[in-house]
Parts: C-alpha cells; sequence; structure tokens
C-alpha cells in the first residue's frame, strides 16, 4: 500500500516497538509499586517523560502523560472553566467540540476567525475584545492544511492582558522545531500516535502555575491530576518516539519538504487543481487540494481500491456530510470543499510513491 494519510496515523517505528517489548511481559510492574518491578516500571515512565519534554523544550516536570491528544485537549479546557473562551474557527474537533458541547461551563464561549489562507490572525484581538482572563485556545498547525499558526505572537498579546493560551501541537510535533519556552505558551497538547509511537498515549505540557483541574478522580498517579494505573509500554513508546523524533527532525523535514515539493509540482498539471493554504507557512508534509466538480470521497474510496491511503480532511470528522469547518472558515466554496483530498507524508515515503499516485489520480479523474 502507498500510505499517504500520515496526519491520521503513522506506523510504529520499529525501533520503538523494540523498546516497548519487555514491559509488556518481563518489566510489567506497576509504577506505584514499591518493590523492584514497579520501581523499574516507574524509571521507565521517568525517563519517556524526559524524552517528550526534551522534545518540546519544557522541565520533564511539567509533562503530564494522557491517553491521548483528545484528552491533553479537554483537560487544557477544563483549566478554562469560568473563563471567557476562545477557540479558533479551524481547530481540530477535539478542542471545539469539547469547548461549544460544554459551554455551559464557561462564561462564554466564541470562536476566532480564519483568513483565506488559514491562518487566525492576531490582529482578531482587538476586533474581537480580549479581556483580562480570557482564555484562548489556537492549534499551532492546521491537520487539514498544514497552515502553521502564530502561536508566539498570539502569546504575546494574550499575556499582555493578563490571559492564559493553550495550543494544540499534536500537528506540529515530530514535523518541525517545537519549543514551548518560546512560544510562550500556558498548555500544550502531544500525542504519540502522530509521530511514529503507539496509539492511546498523549501529554499535556503545562507552566507552572496554571491550576489544572482533573477531569477524574481515583489515584494519585501524575500529580494527582490524572489517576489510573500508567499505560507503561505505551508511555516508554511515545519517549522512544519523542528521543527519535528529536534526533532526526532535521533529516525528516528536509526529506517531506522535497517530497511535498515533487508532488505539487505534479498536481499542478492537473486542470484545476486548487492547493489550499498555499500562500500560508505550511507544515513540510501535508497537501490538501481541491478539483472542481470532484466528488472527494468518492475519488477517496477509488484510490483506495487502488492501493492508495489519502484522507479527505481529518480522519476524526470522515463520513460527515458537512464541508469540513476548517474549509469553511477560510471561506472555500463548498462545492470545491466537497472535492478536498489530504496528502500527508512519511518520513519513510519515497519519490517513485508519488509518481504513481499521481499517475493513479490522473487516470482516475480523466474517467469521472
Amino acid at each position: 500500500m502507498i500510505y499517504f494519510d500520515h496526519n491520521a496515523t503513522t506506523p510504529v517505528d520499529e525501533r520503538v516497538v523494540e523498546a516497548m517489548l519487555p514491559y509488556f511481559r518481563q518489566l510489567y510492574g506497576n509504577p506505584s509499586s514499591l518493590y523492584r518491578l514497579g520501581r523499574i516500571a516507574r524509571s521507565a515512565v521517568d525517563t519517556a517523560r524526559e524524552q517528550v519534554a526534551a522534545l518540546i523544550d519544557v522541565p520533564a516536570a511539567q509533562i503530564l502523560f494522557t491517553n491521548g491528544g483528545t484528552e491533553a485537549n479537554a483537560l487544557a479546557l477544563a483549566s478554562a472553566r469560568g473563563r471567557r473562551l476562545w477557540v479558533s474557527a479551524i481547530e481540530h474537533p477535539a478542542v471545539a467540540e469539547n469547548a461549544f458541547r460544554r459551554a455551559e461551563h464557561y462564561r462564554a464561549v466564541n470562536a476566532l476567525p480564519a483568513d483565506t489562507a488559514g491562518v487566525v490572525s492576531p490582529g482578531t484581538i482587538a476586533e474581537q475584545g480580549l479581556q483580562a482572563g480570557d482564555f484562548v485556545s489556537l492549534m499551532l498547525a492546521n491537520n487539514e492544511t498544514g497552515a502553521i499558526q502564530p502561536v508566539a505572537d498570539w502569546a504575546d498579546k494574550i499575556k499582555a492582558v493578563g490571559g492564559l493560551l493553550h495550543t494544540d501541537a499534536v500537528q506540529a510535533m515530530g514535523k518541525m522545531p517545537v519549543s514551548f519556552k518560546r512560544l510562550g505558551v500556558d498548555l500544550m497538547s502531544l500525542s504519540s500516535h502522530k509521530i511514529y509511537g503507539p496509539k492511546g498515549c498523549g501529554a499535556l505540557a503545562w507552566q507552572a502555575g496554571v491550576d489544572i483541574q482533573p477531569l477524574f478522580y481515583g489515584g494519585e498517579q501524575e500529580r494527582g491530576l490524572r489517576a489510573g494505573t500508567e499505560n507503561v509500554p505505551a508511555i516508554v513508546g511515545f519517549g522512544k518516539a519523542a528521543e527519535l523524533a528529536r534526533l532526526e527532525l532535521e533529516q525528516r523535514i528536509a526529506r517531506m519538504q522535497t517530497l511535498r515539493g515533487i508532488l505539487e509540482r505534479q498536481l499542478k498539471t492537473i486542470p484545476g487543481v486548487v492547493i489550499f493554504a498555499e500562500q500560508a507557512e505550511r507544515l513540510p508534509n501535508t497537501v490538501q487540494f481541491g478539483i472542481p466538480a470532484v466528488n472527494g470521497e468518492m475519488l477517496l474510496m477509488q484510490l483506495d481500491q487502488k492501493n492508495i491511503a489519502v484522507s479527505s480532511g481529518s480522519a476524526c470528522a470522515t463520513g460527515s456530510e458537512h464541508i469540513s469547518p476548517v474549509l469553511a472558515a477560510m471561506a472555500v466554496d463548498a462545492l470545491l470543499a466537497k472535492s478536498a483530498i489530504r496528502v500527508s507524508l512519511g518520513k519513510d515515503n519515497t519519490e517513485q510513491e508519488i509518481d504513481q499516485f499521481v499517475s493513479v489520480l490522473t487516470t482516475l479523474l480523466a474517467r469521472n
């Protein structure tokens, strides 16, 4: 199979699997236990915490493990209870739905608009009237278009009025340099399975002094902020994946940028192709495009029959009859938005796979 959907999930790196295996059988202790097996497991969790922290430039004590990016987002937004909450119009459903479906927890919930390039400008603060104590959630890089958001600029503006800023860095992590310190955010959500680690593991990084409110209770794990026995194999895998991402980041970025350039040049030979957010700074691996009068979901299934995996947008929203909220926020024409296909490249993709994809795509479009 040609796999071009790495923004949805990534295959687990063999080196990550190797690091995880002992913690399924030989080193199976509960990290809260005081005997040797427990201490070994605790040490492994601590090492993973340091590895994840190193990738995003934050002290290890400020990493809280969760079961994934969605829980990390929910935990971050729980810290906004009682405040006025702002979320960008291009947020992942893990943020947007947690905000608007639980609006009763906040003083108000408001959306921050994006421009036609899919970027949420800091200038919208003055237009929207940010107030002291407000809480803003703005993703670092969009999962559909790859558009990178000016989070550091937002942080400066928000700090000036005494507000808090959360960023969902799930898509950005491992695809671009990410520094918690330099961004100046108060909270950051992370996920393992986007960086060649296992599913079911994520983390929330937070600034000292931010009041984290647990989502549930029942144990003192993770400083009493996230009850439940830690998933040691998955946490170990997340740590190893983070270590590899840090060590190989420049190499991965360069390779994916090269492949993206090749892909976009070939796509532009197809009449009518529109690359969304093309003018924005984007992740090096992401290309979302549309072709007028083409049904994106149908094209996706046709490509699947040819053993090529792509996405029509966010994997978490697949099957919806509505157009992507991200493209709607960018004022993309509804018919064009329905044709959207997202290609998200990975570290092991090849130029030959791109050639084959574009060849198959061209043939399918000629038949439609």
